[in-house]
């Protein structure tokens, strides 16, 4: 048996960006367990620069696909490579999808089940957030390292997620604010697309029960250049988002608005969320990612239910929900008049409340 402080906890999550943000109380938990930080496996280049700074990964491995043949898909291949070249971890699976798909491929790196434990076995309560789960999944240990984690104590267990922002990115973002005439003004961000906007761009909002309205995005947008004097409205994306946000901007037709979807990379969004005054989004990534930052957050949701998925904020920052289960179902269900009495609430709670980033705690 190895003894505690000599294992490097595995964790597989091939989720999307709110997913690995919302993991990181049970990275943090596994660390402290077990003594050293994380490997994880995940399925995004952006996992790189999301979780940069963080003490609790030490090494990022991708897995591309898992539906893929093993023969066709070099990124099975060299995952099960490296594997093979680690001495004997605990492995926590966070995925719920392609089970037999991933044993499989543990089982062919030499990792044997009793090294392992698995979410999908783990997981009973379906009204329990994310957060909470992964916290009481961290708890278990697989069969073969039984004696060899060490119990948690309460500091151990992050109730809300936590990202790391540099120095180095907080001036990177302090000169792209000041190249684009965006400093000294309260910034307020949006940000209107999802996965599904991402990967098919306006066409993507076709059944998407996360898209909201071009033409309530944009009168959002003016109203809240015209309430907040000086204000800056950014309309934050990734590039194939880009056309999807001029056309909000062009129906918004004000100065203050702008798109900052081909000049808005991972560690600069993070930067920018710290310093935002607020945020509107719907229900993916950068809400969580703004949430984790202590930006304060209105988030649009459709058919994906708050209770599982609304993000935490360590600071104390607000976050408001509007829509989902069991009020609605899609997104376009929300009235442009209840977003705006949110935003009401929510700057007359931000003026009120004084929040600052949460202390790292190693």
């Amino acid at each position: 048996m190895q003894t505690m402080g000599t294992l490097a906890p595995l964790v597989i999550r091939c989720g999307a960006v709110g997913d690995q943000v919302l993991l990181t109380p049970l990275l943090h938990l596994l660390r402290r367990r077990y003594g050293q930080p994380c490997r994880l496996i995940g399925s995004g280049a952006w996992m790189a620069p999301l979780l940069a700074g963080n003490p609790d990964v030490q090494q990022l491995l991708t897995l591309r696909s898992r539906r893929a043949p093993y023969l066709f898909d070099a990124s099975q291949r060299r995952l099960v490579a490296a594997l093979r070249t680690m001495p004997p971890c605990p492995v926590y699976v966070c995925d719920h999808h392609m089970m037999e798909k991933l044993r499989w491929l543990l089982t062919r790196a030499g990792i044997p089940a009793e090294r392992c434990v698995y979410v999908a076995d783990f997981q009973t309560d379906t009204q329990i957030h994310w957060v909470d789960l992964w916290l009481q999944f961290g708890e278990t240990t697989p069969a073969a390292f039984n004696g060899s984690a060490a119990p948690s104590n309460p500091s151990d267990r992050w109730l809300a997620p936590r990202l790391f922002v540099a120095d180095a990115d907080r001036a990177d973002c302090e000169h792209w604010l000041r190249t684009r005439g965006f400093d000294d003004h309260p910034l307020i961000l949006l940000q209107p697309g999802n996965k599904r906007t991402l990967k098919r761009g306006r066409l993507g909002q076709v059944g998407d029960d996360k898209a909201w309205p071009v033409a309530r995005w944009a009168a959002l947008a003016a109203t809240l250049a015209q309430q907040v004097p000086g204000a800056r409205v950014i309309l934050c994306g990734a590039p194939p988002e880009a056309a999807f946000l001029r056309e909000i901007r062009a129906q918004a037709n004000s100065s203050a608005v702008h798109v900052a979807a081909e000049d808005l990379p991972m560690r600069r969004l993070l930067a920018l969320c710290e310093i935002a005054q607020a945020m509107v989004s719907v229900d993916t990534g950068p809400a969580h990612i703004a949430a984790a930052l202590g930006c304060p957050l209105i988030v649009l949701y459709g058919d994906a239910p708050p209770r599982n998925w609304i993000p935490r904020s360590a600071s104390g920052s607000d976050v408001i929900p509007l829509g989902g289960p069991p009020v609605s179902e899609r997104v376009d269900a929300i009235a442009l008049d209840d977003v705006l009495a949110a935003w009401g609430r929510l700057i007359r709670r931000a003026s009120t409340t004084t929040h600052s980033r949460p202390p790292p705690s190693y």
